[in-house]
């Protein structure tokens, strides 16, 4: 038995994916069971703060794990592709929230759909990594593939600006499911189906709720992001074992986030400024080092970079936000709050 789990798969043990699996099961189970018996709870800004601290403490402490068994180098790959991996999570928060706000999901539901979005996001990283990972091994020049669209990426959100991200509801994939499949126009507590007469056939037929159609477009969302994620990533490191983990870390925290940057998403209107000059940034770090073999950037340059434009988009769009803050919070002309001031 001993020998299995020391066969190397994907360039490490077996027992070391058997044993971050677990791990990942545990926590799953965790959040299930424990944390959210209660289907009806609706989760706090609060609570989504403590959630993403614990997510993050313990990504921070696998990744210093990976530190003490694999080395520094491993160690600071992981935490770098952890910070880019969370930054770019960042944005897809956003567009979730614009999504359940659109379709018109009640905070209480919202957290099944995250659930189920997150399960289905963590088996499409594991299938675009376990892709890349093989592209990357097989021909090396794909890094040289995933650098020049990183910066197009990064081009692409600095010169469409703040652009509104659509009208979802009148979105072609929202047309198409309509069309296609039987869809009630009311939610049905937390179910994704229901069954009901069609009033056409006046048979009883198999419906989906909104509830679902949130799920798809959440999902559908994934893909889109998991297409700059996973570039960026393999741009970082092609340890497939330190790529993997830290993507699936990140996500793992990515529900427990949203309720947190959903109820604050107008403070943080700059903050996609900040991930298109990281998106650059990991691009041109490729192309100078690895393309041409410039420079050699070493992995905690990169993480410091990478910090830096974090922090400088959360501060910048803090400041910038925080006379619209200080404006909602003034009352009206006329408002009784400020006659009861001038009386007084």
């Amino acid at each position: 038995m001993m020998d299995v789990l020391t066969v190397e798969w994907l360039g490490k043990p077996l027992w070391m994916w058997l044993g971050f699996h677990v791990l990942i099961a545990c926590l799953l189970a965790f959040d299930l069971g424990l944390l959210h018996r209660d289907k009806n709870h609706e989760i706090g800004v609060r609570e989504s703060l403590a959630l993403t601290g614990f997510y993050l403490s313990l990504g921070l402490a696998f990744g210093g794990w990976v530190w003490w068994y694999l080395g520094p180098q491993a160690g600071e790959e992981y935490v770098t592709g952890l910070v880019v991996e969370k930054s770019l999570s960042m944005d897809n928060v956003f567009v979730i929230a614009m999504i359940l706000t659109a379709l018109g999901i009640p905070r209480a539901a919202q957290h099944r759909v995250l659930l189920w979005g997150i399960l289905a996001a963590v088996l499409l990283r594991g299938l675009m990594i376990g892709l890349g990972a093989a592209l990357v091994h097989q021909v090396h020049w794909v890094l040289s593939l995933f650098a020049a669209f990183l910066i197009y990426a990064g081009l692409k959100i600095l010169l469409s600006g703040h652009e509104d991200e659509g009208d979802f509801q009148n979105s072609a994939v929202v047309r198409w499911f309509k069309t296609t499949f039987r869809v009630t126009p009311d939610l049905h507590g937390q179910r994704f189906t229901v069954r009901k007469t069609d009033s056409k056939t006046g048979r009883v037929a198999l419906y989906f709720t909104p509830l679902a159609l949130a799920l798809v477009l959440v999902n559908g969302a994934d893909v889109i992001f998991a297409v700059d994620s996973v570039p960026a990533i393999f741009a970082i490191t092609t340890d497939t074992f330190v790529v993997y983990t830290s993507n699936i870390f990140a996500i793992l925290g990515l529900r427990a986030l949203y309720f947190a940057l959903a109820a604050m998403v107008d403070r943080f209107a700059y903050l996609k400024t900040a991930l298109a000059f990281i998106l650059i940034f990991i691009g041109t770090k490729i192309v100078v080092a690895d393309t041409f073999g410039l420079v050699v950037v070493p992995p905690w340059v990169s993480l410091v970079v990478t910090l830096t434009l974090l922090a400088a988009g959360v501060a910048y769009s803090l400041w910038r936000t925080r006379t619209d803050e200080s404006a909602a919070a003034l009352p009206e002309p006329g408002h009784p709050h400020e006659a009861r001031a001038h009386r007084a």
